[in-house]
């Protein structure tokens, strides 16, 4: 059977623990459900996120909200249409930050780095959407930010894509699994969905 680097490495495989973490939500806003970039299996998605929320605040996990904002009259996320509000059922509470961004970077040309530094956390645990886009290179960066990432795949989503070297279509649960294997492979832990961040050994 392959392994991962990180398996190979013999690095670390539990989940980051909840009170080491903080919580990165990436674009759980309304384009993706009604918008113009609707995603497979988007409804199931944003149930496991809700718990995944409910989880972090029962434990008090500072939770950082990011969401996209393209240019004006933008195709997509259209920073003055209806489709970039965030979904409502996730929508930020009491003290949660919102960051803004315009990459799909979580923290290019943000101050998302400053904030999370801000809490003392060193661990992220990742969800939102899509997964081979905003998911994967927020997480790759982070790596080099020289924090450790978890992220929880029921609580993530993408799309049908079409294939680069002209097969058709690239079906999204293909997507979703290449996206998160690739991301397995180096630069963060892949949990199921959020149960196991609360069966993790070192989940306290």
């Amino acid at each position: 059977m392959p392994k991962t680097l990180l398996q190979i490495a013999g690095a670390p495989l539990h989940p980051s623990p909840l009170n080491r973490s903080a919580l990165i939500l990436i674009d759980h806003q309304l384009e993706y459900v009604s918008g113009a970039v609707p995603l497979s299996g988007i409804a199931e998605a944003i149930a496991e996120i809700k718990r995944l929320v409910a989880l972090a605040r029962e434990d008090g996990v500072p939770i950082f909200h990011v969401v996209h904002h393209g240019r004006p009259g933008a195709a997509a996320f259209d920073p003055e249409g209806p489709n970039v509000a965030i979904i409502p059922e996730l929508a930020a509470t009491g003290d949660e930050k919102v960051v803004v961004k315009s990459l799909p970077n979580a923290f290019a040309k943000t101050d998302l780095h400053r904030l999370v530094q801000e809490t003392g956390r060193s661990e992220l645990i990742v969800a939102g959407f899509a997964t081979h886009m905003c998911v994967s290179s927020t997480v790759r960066a982070a790596l080099d930010l020289g924090y450790r990432s978890t992220v929880v795949a029921a609580a993530t989503a993408t799309r049908d894509l079409p294939s680069p070297i002209g097969t058709g279509v690239v079906p999204a649960q293909a997507v979703q699994e290449a996206s998160l294997a690739a991301l397995a492979d180096r630069f963060a832990i892949i949990v199921p969905d959020t149960n196991a961040l609360r069966s993790s050994p070192a989940a306290r």
